[in-house]
């Protein structure tokens, strides 16, 4: 690989490659020493294209489960079989994995800023902004560099655009599978809410068993299929339709609202200090 050669969003792959290098040998005990990771469906990640792959998760922590997902996808890649033991599969790791994020929050701190040059898509969220709701436009900027982005390689989205679970799922997420009719993989994550902090960089309880459950890419009928029925293709796909509620008590439903909203207002105190 050449010393300077960059990717389509002007990073150093070279530096990217040390980046992912050193983050993954600091969070690999998080998920095999203080926690244990189960991980089922790694012979998928094999077979996929190297590029325009889709993958779609809920979302339980800011860092904690796209750390794991690049972890995950390298050992498979290594030949490990639903493991991540023996972590000399991050020294050649593979470079054109991205992940959308909410730009206030790869803004908030050098750490975040850091985990941003590694391979975030930042796109501004339409439906939120400061803690607080809004509802603004959909910027082309942010559809360009996804699609850039899968052009590349691989993109990992949240389509719920929040931790907080069975929220509903974004339109947009639809949108950019049907214009750039990917590989679609959906991925269902447990365990991170309990073993992590909101931002997933603090371990919070140890000896939690985690899960990544990785499934058969989805099959999508990209010309006919309209927006809404694949958005409830996504939400059973990553196990966040309403008929999955019974699983969670009312009262844990509002505790974790509680959390979002207190999070919120913690980045509204970041933002403020920029």
């Amino acid at each position: 690989m050449p010393l300077f050669k960059r990717n389509p969003f002007g990073h150093y792959l070279f530096l990217k490659k040390w980046l992912i290098r050193v983050f993954g040998i600091i969070s690999h005990g998080r998920y095999r020493k203080f926690n244990d990771l189960h991980i089922v469906g790694s012979e998928i990640i094999r077979n996929l294209p190297d590029k325009n792959v889709l993958f779609i998760s809920n979302h339980q922590t800011y860092f904690a489960d796209v750390a794991a997902m690049f972890h995950v996808f390298n050992a498979s890649l290594k030949g490990r079989e639903d493991s991540i033991k023996n972590i000399g599969y991050i020294w050649n790791p593979k470079l054109n994995i991205y992940f959308v994020a909410a730009g206030e929050t790869m803004r908030t701190g050098l750490l975040p800023k850091i985990f941003a040059y590694a391979g975030s898509v930042s796109i501004d969220r339409t439906w939120r902004s400061e803690g607080k709701d809004v509802n603004r436009q959909v910027k082309n900027s942010d559809i360009s560099n996804i699609g850039k982005a899968l052009n590349d390689g691989w993109v990992i989205t949240f389509p719920q655009g929040t931790t907080t679970p069975f929220k509903p799922i974004r339109r947009g997420t639809a949108h950019i599978i049907k214009t750039f009719k990917p590989v679609v993989v959906p991925i269902v994550i447990d365990g991170f809410r309990r073993s992590f902090d909101k931002k997933g960089l603090s371990i919070k309880k140890r000896n939690v068993l985690q899960s990544m459950v990785i499934k058969e890419p989805l099959e999508i009928d990209y010309e006919n299929e309209e927006i809404a029925d694949i958005v409830t293709k996504i939400e059973f796909a990553i196990e966040q339709h309403p008929s999955f509620l019974k699983v969670l008590t009312v009262k844990e439903i509002e505790e974790l609202s509680k959390e979002e909203e207190e999070l919120n207002k913690q980045r509204t105190f970041w933002n403020s200090k920029d």
